[in-house]
């Protein structure tokens, strides 16, 4: 055989490789085979996507009335401004009480005056008693007469303390410590028993309120990973995660920002906390897109 002939047969036994199959090791791998271990790209995630709206955890958002009428002398704080707990925000004219008070604490002096008298007459008649000298029916009437000098004395300190509880409720004041977010009276104004007067809400403690479509309820699981982005923030996003999942759907509360979408859908309302600082204020509508669940 010449060296022509050798080289053909050497190029035949290549190409039939390369047909049959790959060779690894020296060894030949069918070319089906071969296919079949290539990997495959793993199928994209689909996240749930969700409406919310930037709120404050319960209690840390409230508002707060007048518990009297009367006419505001004084109104101090901004909307804007922070408070203590206790703080005075306003204050109705209190005048009349204010002297009703020191007149009826007058009535305590005089009724605590009468008392004494009352039990040291008391006490004589006793000893008059004890030695023959006096009937019982005085005595009775000694007894009798500081009963009612006594209780004339706890009518009058219940009067005090009348007058103490309206002059109170003449002070509105702060129930928690947070920011003045809205002030809805002025200096001079007259309000009624119950009227909101001031919105605090405690800013420190933000979360998302998220309303999901009913149908992604079962993709939705405690602890879940949460993207938040607002249209006020482009190109801008933070990290969250699901802290609370209702045991029901409830009709959308949320006005959807697409105008497409149905507004009479049932959804499920999630709880979503913030797992890092963000520039978003309260009642900020948000977009939600929720890792999915593994099941």
């Amino acid at each position: 055989m010449n060296r022509k002939t050798l080289v053909l047969v050497g190029l035949g036994i290549a190409c039939a490789a390369v047909v049959g199959g790959t060779a690894v090791h020296g060894r030949s791998i069918p070319a089906d085979t071969a296919l079949k271990s290539t990997p495959s790209a793993p199928p994209e995630v689909r996240r749930v996507a969700a409406e919310g709206r930037v709120v404050t955890y319960p209690g840390a958002e409230v508002k707060v009335g007048a518990e009297r009428a009367g006419r505001l002398v004084s109104v101090r704080v901004e909307e804007g401004d922070l408070v203590r707990k206790g703080d005075l925000l306003a204050e109705i004219e209190s005048e009349e009480l204010a002297a009703a008070l020191a007149e009826a604490r007058a009535r305590v002096l005089e009724a605590e005056a009468e008392a004494r008298l009352a039990e040291a007459n008391r006490e004589r008649r006793q000893r008059l008693f004890e030695q023959k000298i006096l009937a019982e029916n005085d005595l009775d009437q000694a007894n009798r007469d500081l009963d009612i000098t006594r209780a004339r004395e706890e009518t009058a300190r219940a009067t005090v303390a009348r007058y103490q509880a309206q002059i109170r409720k003449s002070r509105i004041v702060a129930p928690i410590a947070g920011t003045v977010i809205a002030r809805r009276v002025d200096a001079g104004q007259t309000v009624e028993a119950g009227q909101e007067a001031f919105t605090l809400a405690d800013l420190r403690r933000l979360r998302v309120e998220g309303e999901a479509h009913e149908a992604d309820a079962g993709a939705i699981a405690l602890g879940a990973s949460v993207t938040i982005t607002a249209d006020g923030f482009p190109d801008q996003s933070w990290k969250g995660r699901v802290e609370e999942i209702p045991e029901s759907v409830t009709p959308r509360r949320l006005k959807p920002q697409d105008p497409s979408r149905p507004t009479d859908t049932r959804i499920l309302a999630i709880k979503v906390a913030f797992a890092e600082a963000t520039p978003l204020k309260l009642g900020t509508t948000v977009e939600l897109a929720v890792e999915p669940a593994v099941r």
